[in-house]
């Protein structure tokens, strides 16, 4: 079974791409980061400028110009569709409760710089206390909860600046 990539060229132009179609471009990697291109009797020369394997964005030069490139997996395409997207807890923003229960402790105050898996608080919910960790490193910005609260499932308790 061949795998499908999303290629979108400068975040307007997409097309796909299979393993197949890859193996039959004619490339010779000249350098570390350079190659040169033959397609439909035509000569490229391509360079890659930068790279994040994390995201899947490249930024490469093809007979100077360049082109800012960005690739998607089978994988990368269905947990987009399920709205979620690769490295996002590093970008939230808020804490909202995981569940309905009560709050035993806040062990941040607003200001406070935390490092990622800090403890932030303790949510006691079917008889268990859960402690809450920051999912980044960050400042509280606020807190909207406070000790003893009963709180609802979604229920902001805190905030990130």
């Amino acid at each position: 079974m061949s795998t499908t990539y999303k290629v979108k060229v400068n975040k307007t132009f997409e097309v796909d791409f299979t393993d197949d179609h890859i193996s039959k471009i004619d490339a010779l990697q000249t350098s570390s980061t350079t190659y040169h291109i033959l397609q439909d009797s035509k000569s490229y020369d391509a360079e890659v400028l930068t790279n994040n394997f994390n995201t899947k964005n490249y930024s490469i030069k093809i007979n100077n110009t360049i082109y800012d490139v960005d690739i998607a997996n089978t994988l990368d395409l269905q947990i987009a569709a399920m709205g979620f997207s690769v490295g996002s807890s590093k970008q939230v923003n808020a804490i909202k409760a995981p569940m309905p229960g009560l709050l035993l402790d806040i062990q941040v105050e607003i200001g406070q710089e935390v490092k990622e898996n800090d403890p932030l608080l303790i949510l006691e919910a079917m008889k268990m206390e859960n402690v809450i960790l920051s999912p980044r490193d960050g400042v509280i910005k606020s807190i909207a909860a406070d000790k003893s609260d009963a709180v609802e499932k979604g229920q902001l308790l805190i905030e990130f600046e």
